[in-house]
């Protein structure tokens, strides 16, 4: 005992605030923190343990004895033990030993708030103070503007362990990213990244969504300072940065948060509402005050100290619904005997008023799959408070769509159309994700029917057709060059791809779809409103064409869509024009030769004084085979 000094970080304010779960910024008072005291260099640890009867830290220095530092317990029942250890400090590793008061219990885990842990499959915390200058002052001061509903969302989904590889199939560090994970975006117009958990986790085919070290990036790509970079350097370069963020379960691996005190601390105590059948993991107490103050602290940690621009909350629907994924008699009804998890949808509310209270310009995305209401809609009219939701039934929908054979897409037209009629129910960002690319399910090129030009003619329209729709736009590393084989996170990309035209053609055409975005307004500026979308005809499955029209703040901006959804070319093509007067100028087209296309002149006519599609003008065109073609 005597070689820990009686030390806090804590005031009675900040304990009032822990206690009623207001408190979100624990990661400056909980966990491991280097200081100074009377002198003497060494660290103050503090971690809470209600159940605990005694709490020591132990790591190398002490041969990893319980005996010799053992924390002091506060004495205003917050739970919390703490203690500043003379002469210890930045990379130690160490754990916390807990005797607990419930049976006698003991655990050994790894420190909820460490800001660095040891290398998977070691398990210890690292004593971490991580000093770093950030170069971003220019982004976080216009970053509202970057970063705003109104404004392009064109997000590269990346898996860091493989996105690329080196030669002897070793991951690529944080620099190595922030060299050529950052140049690489830059070129292809990505205006986003988002990351598949960083945070530090166990078990490799888990892709990270398993969390034991929630306030630590992961250590296989290098140090706390290696992750600050490669979104420093991210925002240097105008792109913003998007974190996968799972407040939803956590596994049950012994150094991790099950169990942590010898009672359930962090999960919740009865199965039905505390274990994932699916996942074989725990899920949080979001009742219990102090939870909920460490997760919103943890969403909170990500912004404040490394600079994050949006979260994309994971698995909400698992939060939302008491019964999701379980049988009759495996859950229990809510007070008004129904099957919301109202202790989940009030800390979710919670949480997105604090995120949009603390920081500006920053949003939060709801990976959401079911019909309920309001999910990005503001906590004060009724929402969940997200910014956006993914749209999973547009994604289905719409790949089922598209892996039909072409001769009976006209029986399935509806497949396509149906998203907008609840297009406008939420912020929707449509998704092609990790998941649409895994377990089977082939890769997106390969799900396409027909020969290796229809595979890719129709992987081009996809993709028109996505950034054509109204919403934010998500592709997952590989799709925007056509990757064949399915996403395998223990290798790299299979980049030797882009040596064959179908493939360099696709990324071209990603790279200008990007550009294109940017640079009209009329398919971002109203991109979540009805007002921003029009159709001219949804009604001819005939032909499996499509028309519609785009449109901003500015009349003179709309841009106008046709979609081929077969192989015939379809000439002389009447479509219908709102515009009394103006010249017909083409602006894109999914079928050029410089994507691997056909090269088919589309031959847009002059506008004509012929009714077409209840509009008093028309035109004529020559709408390619499989293709998007969009003009003004």
């Amino acid at each position: 005992m005597a070689n820990v000094q009686t030390h806090s970080l804590f005031t009675e304010f900040d304990i009032n605030l822990f206690k009623s779960g207001k408190h979100y910024r624990l990661y400056e008072k909980l966990g491991s923190h280097p200081i100074t005291l009377n002198g003497v260099a060494g660290t103050y640890f503090a971690v809470w343990a209600p159940t605990a009867r005694t709490v020591s830290v132990v790591g190398n220095f002490n041969n990893w004895q319980d005996g010799d530092h053992q924390l002091n317990v506060r004495w205003d029942s917050s739970g919390i033990w703490e203690g500043f250890i003379p002469n210890i400090g930045k990379g130690e590793i160490y754990k916390y030993k807990i005797y607990s008061n419930n049976h006698g219990a003991v655990t050994e885990k790894a420190d909820p708030f460490a800001r660095y842990c040891e290398h998977p499959p070691n398990t210890a915390s690292i004593i971490w103070d991580a000093t770093y200058q950030w170069n971003d002052k220019s982004w976080m001061g216009y970053r509202k503007d970057k970063n705003g509903l109104d404004k392009p969302y064109a997000v590269y989904e990346v898996h860091l362990g493989s996105w690329k590889r080196k030669n002897d199939n070793e991951f690529l560090s944080y620099e190595d990213l922030s060299n050529d994970l950052v140049a690489y975006v830059k070129e292809m117009g990505f205006t986003h990244v988002e990351f598949m958990p960083i945070m530090e986790y166990p078990y490799d085919p888990s892709w990270g969504y398993q969390l034991t070290g929630y306030f630590a990036p992961t250590s296989r790509f290098g140090e706390p300072e290696g992750f600050k970079l490669l979104v420093d350097k991210l925002h240097q370069n105008d792109i913003g940065v998007i974190l996968d963020w799972v407040p939803s379960h956590f596994p049950e691996d012994a150094h991790g948060l099950g169990f942590f005190d010898g009672s359930h601390l962090y999960e919740h105590p009865d199965r039905r509402k505390g274990y994932h059948p699916d996942w074989k993991s725990l899920i949080f107490n979001y009742g219990r005050n102090e939870v909920r103050a460490f997760l919103i602290s943890n969403a909170l940690f990500w912004l404040d100290q490394f600079h994050v621009d949006a979260l994309r909350v994971d698995a909400v629907a698992s939060m939302i619904y008491l019964d999701y994924s379980r049988e009759e008699g495996e859950w229990e009804p809510n007070m008004y005997g129904n099957n919301e998890n109202l202790e989940s949808l009030s800390f979710i509310r919670e949480l997105n008023e604090a995120v949009y209270g603390s920081f500006e310009g920053v949003q939060t995305i709801a990976e959401e799959s079911t019909a309920f209401s309001g999910v990005s809609k503001p906590v004060n009219l009724g929402g969940l408070g997200f910014g956006m939701k993914w749209m999973m039934g547009w994604m289905h929908d719409t790949l089922e769509y598209f892996k039909k054979d072409p001769i009976n897409r006209k029986y399935h037209q509806n497949d396509l159309t149906f998203s907008m009629t609840y297009a406008f129910t939420e912020n929707f960002m449509l998704p092609f994700s990790h998941d649409e690319v895994v377990y089977g399910k082939q890769s997106l090129v390969y799900r396409m029917p027909g020969d290796e030009w229809q595979q890719f003619a129709n992987l081009r329209v996809l993709f028109g057709y996505m950034y054509t729709h109204p919403g934010a736009n998500l592709i997952f590393m590989g799709g925007e060059f056509g990757q064949t084989s399915e996403w395998n996170f223990q290798q790299s990309l299979d980049w030797h791809l882009l040596e064959y035209g179908v493939h360099s053609g696709v990324q071209q055409l990603v790279k200008d779809l990007n550009a294109f975005y940017k640079k009209y307004p009329a398919l971002y500026e109203k991109q979540f409103s009805p007002e921003g979308f029009q159709w001219i005809d949804y009604g001819d499955h005939e032909n499996s064409v499509l028309t519609y029209i785009r449109k901003g703040h500015d009349e003179k901006n709309d841009i106008y869509i046709a979609l081929n959804l077969t192989p015939v070319a379809r000439e002389n093509y009447r479509i219908g024009i709102p515009k009394k007067s103006g010249v017909v100028k083409e602006l894109f087209n999914s079928d050029a030769k410089k994507y691997g296309g056909s090269g088919i002149d589309t031959n847009i006519s002059k506008l004509s004084a012929k009714e077409w599609h209840g509009r008093k003008k028309s035109i004529t065109m020559t709408i390619p085979p499989l293709s998007m073609v969009i003009f003004k």
